[in-house]
């Protein structure tokens, strides 16, 4: 039997290694994504928030919260 060529691995990080499973989604087709955000969102948002100089906001979605923790990350360099 032949040996199957490997496919080349992504430059990017954030690819999903499993692109047939829902291991990573856009917060966009999150089904819960418009419920508040968790505990634990809650909590690495402040935390950014305040390493950013931003305002933090507990009103935020999961969803939204997702994409604002993201620019945060770039922001503050945690999102190397």
């Amino acid at each position: 039997m032949a040996k199957q060529p490997q496919p080349q691995q992504d430059e990017n990080p954030k690819r999903d290694p499993e692109p047939g499973s829902n291991t990573i989604k856009d917060p966009a087709d999150w089904t819960t994504g418009e419920e508040r955000m968790t505990g634990a969102q809650a909590s690495y948002l402040k935390t950014l928030s305040e390493e950013a100089g931003e305002a933090f906001d507990p009103e935020l979605t999961k969803a939204e919260a997702s994409r604002r923790i993201d620019a945060l990350q770039e922001k503050t360099g945690r999102g190397r």
